[in-house]
């Protein structure tokens, strides 16, 4: 089975802005960026969508939300933000491999999308 863009980035076999990383998670810019902030946050784990999680990710899945909150309060987001994730092709999911989008620094609408 071949790795997916992700884990591709995680190996550091393609390069990427890196905004944060540590054992349970990498942070990266969007390449195709929809707001002034819009990072990605990206488990080290292969879990290719938020339906296909198992009670055995819940810390997992805690970690990356206080991880977008930290990284908020550190990029002062004070003004708000958006967390997003996507799953299945209706939902707009384009890379197999679980991940929560940070957007900010521009007003948001409802609904989105």
């Amino acid at each position: 089975m071949s790795k997916t863009l992700f884990e591709r980035i995680i190996a550091r076999e393609i390069p990427a802005k890196i905004e944060h990383e540590d054992e349970l998670c990498i942070v990266l810019h969007d390449i195709q960026p929809q707001a002034p902030v819009h990072l990605l946050i990206i488990p080290k784990k292969a879990l290719p969508r938020i339906v296909a999680a198992t009670n055995d990710d819940q810390a997992l899945l805690g970690h990356l939300l206080l991880t977008a909150g930290n990284l908020a309060k550190k990029l002062q987001l004070a003004n708000g933000f958006r967390l997003v994730v996507n799953n299945g092709h209706d939902g707009g999911e384009s890379v197999p491999h679980l991940h929560v989008h940070l957007l900010a620094r521009r007003p948001l609408t409802w609904p989105p999308g």
